[in-house]
């Protein structure tokens, strides 16, 4: 379904990762059996955030519709 280097988005909450619905990341690798991807979530400013496995279902490809989204990581 996705391959390395994929522009990917989270389809649910991660707290213990920092991470949110709708966080954009990149497929840094993917396995085949089982199926299962190491995404790369990264900061504006370079840094990782966070770099977690995922399973298909977590992760949905960007739509041509939608626009990125600004947060901070940083709790208020």
């Amino acid at each position: 379904m996705f391959k390395e280097l994929d522009t990917v988005v989270l389809t649910l909450d991660l707290p213990q990762h920092g991470l949110r619905q709708g966080d954009v990341g990149a497929i840094v690798h993917a396995a085949a059996n089982p199926p299962g991807y190491l995404v790369e979530f990264v900061a504006y400013d370079g840094h990782t955030v966070a770099l977690v496995n995922l399973d298909p279902g977590a992760l949905r490809l960007p739509g041509g519709n939608e626009i990125p989204h600004v947060r901070s990581t940083v709790a208020a």
